[in-house]
């Protein structure tokens, strides 16, 4: 505990790993060779070209619809001040090798990274977006499922996703990459994360 700003510890081993090189590679355990999760930021980091990433509706924050028993908005609240995110998905534009793309980047530590209103929104924007532009999509995938505080506002965000998905790859033959993080669950497996050309 002391020196965790120096050392990660291998989920799977437990052994240690030296923070400063565990970014370079890649959340990789050096001794066991096990995959440790890894924050949206650090996936764009290592997806994104450096300098040319434009963060998306970075502004949207979720309301409490159902108004559940313990305030729902002191949970966003805290994980906002935890993770720094605003929200449970990261979405912009930034170009891979110099091509131009749309993406989209969940993170688990923001609720499990569950799909409510706003991460539905994000996604669907992005989307509707990269339609616009005839960019390509990756949409990086790490959730619980839809977030129950919502109750089925988050399961709308399903239909509205994969609808919004139909256009831009059966209307419009754009090409989208799903990439399954662990772990991908619920509804984003059976919406969104299950739906791309290649699903990675």
């Amino acid at each position: 505990q002391k020196y965790r700003h120096l050392w990660v510890q291998c989920e799977n081993c437990y052994e240690l790993n030296y923070k400063r090189l565990f970014k370079s590679k890649m959340n990789i355990c050096e001794q066991c060779g096990y995959h440790l999760k890894m924050s949206s930021s650090d996936r764009i980091e290592l997806l994104i070209d450096p300098g040319t990433w434009y963060p998306m509706d970075e502004d949207m924050v979720s309301l409490d619809p159902i108004e559940f028993e313990k305030p729902y908005k002191d949970r966003i609240d805290f994980y906002q001040k935890k993770t720094g995110l605003t929200e449970a998905v990261q979405t912009g534009i930034g170009q891979l090798n110099g091509i131009p793309i749309a993406v989209g980047v969940m993170d688990f530590k923001f609720m499990g990274g569950s799909m409510g209103s706003v991460v539905g929104e994000k996604i669907t924007r992005l989307i509707e977006y990269a339609t616009h532009q005839f960019l390509p999509l990756i949409i990086v995938c790490a959730s619980g499922g839809a977030r129950m505080q919502e109750g089925s506002l988050s399961l709308l965000q399903m239909t509205k996703i994969s609808s919004a998905l139909y256009d831009y790859q059966s209307n419009k033959k754009l090409f989208y990459i799903s990439i399954l993080t662990s772990p991908t669950t619920g509804g984003v497996t059976a919406s969104f994360g299950m739906l791309g050309d290649i699903i990675i």
